[in-house]
């Protein structure tokens, strides 16, 4: 089939190479969001997806209005089979949606109708899921409600952090987009429509929403922070400063702290929950690194009446 790419971030590559490598679909061009600034200096730079599709040839299109009649009109001159989409990062409008006449198949990184919307890996780690996956369907207006055409599962592992488990769910659910399509291709598929329980929703984390809270129990705070790691990153006010912090280890048998309380000592750095107390691993100062909470809390010399908040 002639096929449109839409996608914007990493998480959308593995899907791209596969089908510019696939023997049955032809890329024909490659949808992404308008290049932002990145970097210090914060220099407008093509998304990872525009890149891809540069080193591979295919035409690439950055259109700040994809729902506009001049993109429409582009996108029918075009006329593409069938649209992939993998994170691209915009609405689409009925009209946008009616251009390809097998539709808009969207890769979507949960078991739907679990954790529809924007962050479904970051909202199963902080639920504690054990199982998730990725699921192929039929774009229709509403969010992430249409028909499905395919699933891979894929088990939650211990320690895995929104990064770990996106890159594998990236991965499989490339396979997964690539069979879709096959399917469609050859009249092999047929989408079957999502059932009408087990609907949850997953909305985008805020760096506001990412902060941590010390009062929590020490498993709900390890997987929160998981879940927001590597972005927009778990982060909390150490006295005066806002620090970002990485994956924490649950101390069960060390001895009980307050909320925010701080220990440093040869075990490491260690903070008080709601339950038990955690032990930071690495740990970003403001305008530094990530480095390890250990040395970062002896060279700031601690005095042991500093709290985290």
């Amino acid at each position: 089939m002639r096929i449109v790419f839409a996608g914007t971030p990493e998480p959308a590559l593995p899907s791209l190479r596969r089908l510019i490598d696939s023997p049955h679909h032809e890329v024909i061009a490659v949808l992404t969001r308008p290049d932002a600034a990145a970097g210090r200096r914060g220099k407008p730079a093509p998304s990872p997806v525009a890149r891809l599709a540069d080193e591979a040839g295919i035409p690439v299109l950055r259109p700040s209005r994809p729902n506009g009649e001049e993109f429409i009109a582009e996108l029918t001159e075009l006329a593409p089979e069938c649209c992939a989409v993998v994170a691209y990062g915009a609405l689409l409008s009925e009209a946008l949606l009616a251009v390809p006449a097998h539709g808009w198949i969207n890769l979507h990184f949960s078991l739907l109708p679990a954790w529809r919307g924007a962050a479904p890996v970051q909202a199963a780690l902080a639920a504690g899921d054990t199982v998730t996956g990725a699921t192929t369907f039929l774009i229709e207006q509403s969010l992430d409600s249409g028909p499905v055409y395919g699933v891979v599962t894929e088990t939650v592992r211990a320690g895995d952090t929104a990064g770990d488990l996106l890159g594998r769910l990236a991965d499989s659910g490339a396979g997964l987009l690539e069979a879709t399509l096959d399917g469609i291709a050859d009249a092999s598929l047929t989408p079957v429509p999502q059932p009408a329980d087990g609907i949850s929703v997953a909305p985008k984390i805020t760096v506001d929403q990412a902060r941590i809270s010390w009062d929590l129990p020490a498993h709900v705070v390890d997987r929160r922070i998981r879940a927001v790691t590597p972005n927009p990153g778990a982060w909390t006010m150490i006295g005066d400063l806002r620090v970002k912090v990485g994956p924490v280890g649950v101390a069960e048998s060390a001895p009980a702290l307050a909320p925010g309380e701080i220990v440093v000592d040869r075990s490491g750095v260690r903070i008080g929950t709601g339950s038990h107390p955690v032990v930071l691993g690495q740990i970003q100062p403001p305008g530094k690194k990530l480095m390890d909470a250990a040395d970062w809390a002896r060279g700031a010399r601690l005095d042991g009446t500093v709290r985290a908040s």
